[in-house]
């Protein structure tokens, strides 16, 4: 039993998991908070060329 916890204790595959998951995290916030700010000015440039298109410049 004490082999299997001292195996266990020095095992750091799991920390990395943990790691990894929390980088994901974060970048996925960013993103989220970043996503109107980034569709607002795709949807003007949309609307822009939409209305040149229309007007025939």
């Amino acid at each position: 039993m004490r082999k299997f916890f001292s195996r266990f204790a020095r095992n750091e595959s799991g920390a990395t998991a943990i790691e990894y998951g929390l980088i994901a995290a974060f970048m996925a916030v960013c993103l989220i908070a970043a996503l109107p700010k980034i569709t607002a000015g795709v949807s003007s440039q949309f609307t822009s060329i939409g209305t040149k298109l229309s007007s025939g410049q």
